[in-house]
């Protein structure tokens, strides 16, 4: 059985895609009584406020319809950032070369955060240097990863 995360996301995906966006990713956060389910959308050239407000009325009519999440939520729907968390080991190839932050689920090495840069995905396994030295790291062991930003300055 899927989880609720998985259901979401197929769910939402297609709704995202029919609006020329990516389905980035998307958190299922719940809190007590309190729901959050926030989308990261992504496309060719960004996403724009209008794209944003796009798939926030089509995906909450689709959830209205199909009523996925019990009692009430927020939705929240916005662009990855240049902070953007990375969800699957497609996304980890896309940015081979960039420097990111991670947090495992559990400790490795007696550590849980990395900061490395992505040399190579093989299958679902980031390879990932850190001070000289490689680590694999399994994408399902990762809780959270980052990229980090560059900025670069006119001379």
């Amino acid at each position: 059985m899927a989880s609720k995360q998985e259901q979401l996301q197929a769910l939402i995906a297609p709704v995202a895609e029919s609006l020329g966006c990516e389905l980035w990713g998307l958190e299922y956060l719940t809190q007590g009584k309190y729901t959050t389910l926030r989308l990261f959308i992504d496309g060719p050239d960004g996403v724009s406020l209008e794209d944003c407000e796009k798939v926030s009325r089509q995906v909450s009519s689709v959830m209205d319809v199909e009523d996925p999440i019990e009692g009430e939520y927020t939705l929240e729907v916005s662009s990855p950032g240049m902070d953007r968390p990375l969800y699957n080991a497609n996304q980890y190839a896309r940015y081979v070369g960039e420097q990111i932050n991670v947090r495992l689920r559990l400790a490795r090495d007696g550590r849980r955060k990395f900061k490395g840069t992505i040399m190579a995905v093989d299958g679902d396994d980031v390879r990932l240097a850190v001070d000289g030295k490689e680590y694999v790291l399994a994408v399902d062991a990762i809780d959270k990863a980052n990229i980090i930003p560059r900025f670069s300055f006119p001379e």
